[in-house]
């Protein structure tokens, strides 16, 4: 019997929901990583609900996106200060950035050997650049712990509230439109995997020809489509099997490159700016601000790693046919 799209999407979205709504005790007792995965499948169903929107009432899709957008805000500011105040907190120990991870992510820069042999001839006896280091990962810890609050004071708010409410009720019985649900999940999942592909190789073979100074938006853009399309292919592989399974792979593999990119191009930003800041308020010293200009170098040098990393990971999408279209 062929399965229907409405029976195939609500359970790729009671997956999801369980993930989220899983993650909250977690995140409520500050565990390690547990903002990171309730982000995460956050993000995930809001991407669900994008790619497969045509098989949802329009109204109810949108005020719940609306919603999650929301959450996945508040989450986003704790995880990427999490995820620098260890990235900072590595430095020393490296010499030079290290990866962050990609969630839920460009200037050219010098080679990163000459980066890391700066940072290592920087350090004075007095340890100036632990100290820079620990300043920098210390502001990240400090905003983490308060958009961390901000979090909790969500999660206990009557607008959190509402929305597990509605989750409950998307979990077992989502507003499908019916003649869409009814159709052949096999058919339906094959045209949204095709259109988040071609959306997808549209921005990649687009951004050669762009100025340098969009460059790094135009990148960021491909990560957001390469996410998009992991998350439906993911939703799909029950129904699509292996050809969903090697599409969500090489989507995520463009997705990795690109998120370690970003983390390190917005590493680098804000190491500058914190020399600024430092400078405004005269607490940094001449050596201090060396030292924050080779860290910021030593993240533009990681930028520039990743980054030629992404040419291999994007020729999975332009090189032939990659559609991964079968025959139903």
């Amino acid at each position: 019997m062929t399965k229907k799209a409405g029976k195939a999407v609500t359970e790729a979205l009671g997956e999801d929901i369980d993930r989220m709504l899983g993650a909250e005790p977690d995140v409520r007792a500050d565990a390690y990583d547990s903002v990171h995965q309730m982000r995460v499948a956050t993000r995930r169903l809001r991407s669900v609900l994008r790619s497969y929107r045509r098989l949802f009432r329009k109204s109810e899709t949108t005020e719940l996106s609306a919603e999650l957008k929301w959450l996945a805000g508040l989450l986003g500011v704790a995880r990427d200060a999490e995820v620098r105040a260890e990235r900072f907190a590595a430095l020393p120990a490296t010499g030079a950035a290290g990866e962050a991870e990609a969630d839920d992510n460009g200037g050219q820069a010098g080679d990163s050997t000459d980066a890391g042999a700066e940072l290592d001839s920087g350090k004075d006896a007095d340890g100036g650049q632990t100290a820079v280091v620990d300043r920098l990962a210390e502001a990240q810890r400090s905003i983490y712990a308060e958009a961390h609050a901000e979090v909790l004071d969500a999660l206990d708010s009557d607008r959190y509230a509402d929305l597990r409410r509605t989750l409950e009720h998307w979990r077992t019985d989502p507003p499908l439109r019916g003649k869409r649900g009814h159709a052949s999940a096999r058919k339906v999942f094959r045209a949204v995997l095709d259109g988040d592909t071609e959306r997808l190789r549209t921005r990649i073979l687009a951004e050669p020809d762009l100025p340098e100074d969009e460059r790094v938006e135009a990148l960021h853009d491909i990560r957001k489509a390469a996410k998009r399309l992991r998350y439906s292919a993911e939703a799909a592989v029950r129904v699509l099997g292996d050809d969903a399974d090697d599409l969500r792979a090489r989507a995520k593999q463009v997705q990795s490159v690109l998120g370690d990119h970003r983390d390190a191009v917005e590493a680098a930003q804000v190491i500058l700016a914190a020399a600024s800041e430092a400078e405004a308020a005269h607490t940094a010293t001449v050596a201090d601000t060396d030292i924050y200009i080779l860290l910021a170098a030593a993240e533009e040098a990681a930028a520039a790693r990743e980054l030629e990393r992404y040419p291999e990971a994007a020729q999975a999408f332009t090189a032939g046919d990659h559609s991964g279209q079968s025959a139903d």
